[in-house]
């Protein structure tokens, strides 16, 4: 049996690889994506006072900083027992959704689209950003670059630093508004808006105008059937800094609904001894089954094409439309298509950039009424949002002085393991056969899970089972492999 390794796969956050193993044929026998890395934020957090959890956790990942910021912000409303006023909650609403946009606005542009707009098959020095850039123009690329620029000097002016925000306080927020700072960010929203709105249209003209790449999007290749999970507010509209967590099975069937502590009833989660990373699943709908597809698994999925699944629509009008064609186009819902996770992301930003409009423009966004002082110490807390990337859970226990005794963190490349691991081997059964393998087929694998966004250094953060699963590799200095080493 032949093995084949994408060793370090690319255009994604973290380093991990995809091992394809051929049988004699030089057909696909099986595939696995693997994490090869780890990192210990559950163990280090202990011992922390609580309050220094948010700016701390900030720093799992310089991409999804805000993300976990705010998780861990929530999480310490209930380790303190306190409840932020109106106004301090619709602050962390608009730094939330400023995220958002130049989240999804990075990931698309440098990470998904060049697939596209480059080509799945063209030279892989040209299938960048770079590329890409080329190939939209310079002006375009810089008003992209510029507007997204925009959505962190949101995240700055009300975070207090551009990347790893200082402001968040159990019960609300430090920093209040004025009416001078509030009308600029007034007016870089718009130009968020106008962000989204290009994004859509060159989705629009790239993909959704090219016959070759809809039989990508809309076919059985990219498709993994699985159940879906993400947040609804109370008009089962999408949701992102708060709501109720809702889970679907494969055929778009209820499983379940759940807030804070009560995760614990829904997911459980499991480990192999080939990869750093969790496996979540539904245990309502079971015991652990594997990594398996189809009706009856409890497997799911996170993140935009999960939101866009469970959710009766969008809360902001220009996004609705776009959602409205989003499902007219695939017809049946839940959609399984996976390349569909970057239209939906791309909805996504412009659904966040509308609340950064509608919330700039909130009469009550400047009072001064930001913070509900702690008066009490209960001592345990969860904090749940949807991270552009998918559900984030925070749970964290602490003594009756504030200090973490406990941490768990569910991360959204967590719950899409199994769903990634899915996809991988989907496409490299369909694009590798009789042992010919072009560097522009392994980018096919590659594209399978690109879509889902990966952050492998929030999701390798802690590893259970007794002991750190490790394999050492030797090679001799004509590149050959010398000896193989693993303690598992």
């Amino acid at each position: 049996m032949k093995k084949i390794e994408i060793n370090p796969i690319t255009r994604l956050e973290g380093h991990g690889k995809i091992a394809i193993f051929l049988d004699d044929q030089g057909n696909v026998d099986d595939a696995f994506f693997q994490t090869v890395e780890f990192r210990g934020f559950e163990k280090f957090l202990q011992g922390m006072p609580m309050e220094e959890v948010p700016r701390t956790v900030s720093t799992v990942c310089g991409v999804c900083r805000g993300v976990h910021y705010m998780a861990s912000t929530k999480a310490a409303d209930g380790v303190f027992g306190v409840t932020p006023p109106s106004a301090g909650r619709k602050l962390r609403e608009l730094f939330f959704n400023a995220h958002y946009v130049e989240d999804h606005a990075v990931i698309l542009y440098a990470l998904g689209f060049p697939d596209f707009v480059v080509g799945p098959e063209a030279n892989p020095a040209e299938r960048n950003v770079v590329g890409l850039i080329n190939a939209v123009g310079a002006e375009v690329g810089k008003e992209v670059l510029r507007k997204r620029g925009l959505a962190v000097k949101i995240f700055e002016l009300l975070g207090g630093k551009p990347n790893h925000a200082v402001a968040a306080l159990p019960g609300g927020w430090s920093k209040s508004l004025n009416e001078e700072e509030r009308k600029q960010i007034e007016e870089w929203s718009k130009e968020l808006v106008e962000l989204g709105e290009l994004t859509l249209k060159i989705f629009d003209d790239v993909v959704l105008q090219n016959d070759d790449y809809m039989k990508l999007v809309t076919g059985d290749v990219f498709k993994v059937e699985v159940g879906y999970m993400g947040s609804v507010n109370d008009k089962d509209q999408i949701t992102y800094y708060d709501g109720t967590q809702k889970i679907i099975d494969s055929a778009g069937k209820p499983v379940g609904s759940f807030t804070g502590k009560e995760y614990l009833d829904f997911i459980s989660e499991r480990v192999q001894p080939w990869t750093y990373l969790k496996f979540p699943y539904q245990k309502k709908i079971g015991d652990w089954q594997g990594i398996v597809e189809g009706p009856g698994t409890n497997i799911y999925s996170v993140g935009p094409l999960a939101r866009l699944n469970i959710v009766k629509e969008m809360d902001t009008p220009k996004a609705q439309a776009h959602f409205e064609k989003f499902h007219a186009t695939f017809g049946a819902k839940p959609v399984h298509n996976i390349l569909a996770y970057h239209w939906a992301r791309a909805i996504e930003l412009l659904n966040a950039a509308e609340k950064c409009l509608e919330l700039s423009r909130d009469p009550e966004i400047t009072s001064k009424d930001i913070w509900n002082k702690p008066t009490s110490c209960p001592g345990e807390g969860v904090g749940v949002i949807e991270a552009p990337r998918g559900t984030l859970i925070h749970h964290y226990c602490t003594d009756d002085k504030g200090i973490v005794t406990d941490a768990n963190l569910i991360v959204a490349t967590t719950h899409n393991n199994a769903p990634i691991n899915l996809a991988v081997k989907k496409a490299a059964k369909h694009f590798i056969k009789g042992g010919e393998v072009p560097e522009s087929m392994l980018n096919y694998v590659e594209m399978a899970f690109r879509p889902y966004d990966l952050c492998l250094a929030c999701a390798t953060h802690t590893v259970t089972g007794g002991q750190t699963p490790m394999e050492i590799e030797i090679y001799d200095s004509k590149g050959g492999l010398y000896k193989s080493m693993k303690n598992f």
